[in-house]
């Protein structure tokens, strides 16, 4: 017996088959051409005339989990906090210079007394300073995740008021 050579199949006849049997066919979508548009940057964001828009203080040896904790919810309070520069404290004493900032969020009560023997009286007065609970505390207290959320709101609304 000779095997018929394969004969090609309509789509449509692929169609018909495949509906008999029960079977939906998938089309794959086909790729839209994507257009890049330039965004000018928000100067609110890259203010640098009237320093930075916030400072976080953190205490020195924060845990690989705490730190991602920590990025994550300031990323999901916009880019004026997830760009924020970070500052830690050791030994009571800020490890590196300190900016002149317009908000400081400062994690626990040494790094804030760190804060205040490092930050001179006027750049306090004019600033927002917001305590939160430790990262350590943070990471494993649900209250203190509340605490650090209302702590971020009221920080991201003191930015959004001074920067316009």
């Amino acid at each position: 017996m000779n095997a018929s050579p394969r004969q090609h199949v309509t789509a449509s006849h692929r169609d018909r088959v495949l509906r008999a049997l029960g079977v939906t066919p998938w089309v794959r979508r086909a790729a839209t051409e994507l257009s890049v548009d330039i965004v000018e940057p928000d100067p609110s964001v890259t203010d640098t005339a009237n320093g930075v828009a916030c400072v976080v203080v953190l205490p020195e040896g924060c845990s690989t989990r705490e730190l991602d904790l920590l990025g994550r919810a300031l990323n999901a309070c916009g880019a004026m906090l997830a760009r924020a520069a970070r500052v830690t404290v050791s030994g009571g004493q800020l490890a590196a210079g300190l900016p002149e900032a317009r908000a400081y969020l400062v994690f626990g009560e040494a790094q804030a007394h760190a804060l205040g023997r490092a930050l001179p009286a006027a750049a306090m007065h004019q600033a927002q300073i917001v305590l939160a609970d430790e990262p350590a505390l943070v990471l494993t207290s649900a209250g203190a995740k509340r605490r650090l959320w209302s702590a971020l709101r009221s920080l991201r609304r003191a930015l959004a008021t001074a920067g316009s």
